[in-house]
């Protein structure tokens, strides 16, 4: 469950959402997306984590080493996008840096995370559609400039 208030009728909008507690990241602010026909957006956050997955993307390998935090966390800066997979479905896009209790910081592309106590988000509403699309000769998808 989220609560969010939006803060800029626009355009473009801009809305302030809270993520509850254990509720995983990109569940939360795809439903959000799409509960307000947001079809593209920037977005950034800071609040907390119960545990996270993070990914480091291998070009040799084309694919994500998995490297898991399986601790409380403080979200010290999350960044990203919501936008169209290559398959239309909408989809978070998010790098993380994360605190750790001794001081010290985890970062990658967010794979997953359960949200603890609180996830403060920033979600600033594009008017252009973003989509991404399959690239063979990366193994990756990226953002699709041109269509």
């Amino acid at each position: 469950m989220v609560a969010a208030k939006l803060l800029e009728s626009g355009p473009p909008r801009l809305f302030v959402v809270a993520v509850d507690p254990e509720e995983e990241v990109g569940e939360a602010l795809v439903a959000f997306a799409e509960e307000h026909g947001i079809t593209a957006a920037a977005v950034t956050a800071f609040g907390g984590f119960r545990s996270a997955m993070l990914g480091f993307f291998d070009l040799d390998e084309e694919q994500y080493v998995r490297n898991p935090v399986d601790e409380q966390t403080e979200v010290l800066s999350l960044i990203g996008d919501i936008g169209r997979d290559s398959d239309g479905t909408l989809a978070l896009h998010a790098h993380v840096v994360l605190g750790l209790r001794d001081g010290t910081t985890r970062g990658g592309h967010l794979l997953g995370a359960a949200v603890r106590p609180t996830l403060e988000v920033m979600v600033t509403e594009s008017h252009t559609e973003l989509r991404r699309r399959y690239r063979p000769d990366l193994g990756l998808t990226l953002l699709d400039l041109d269509g």
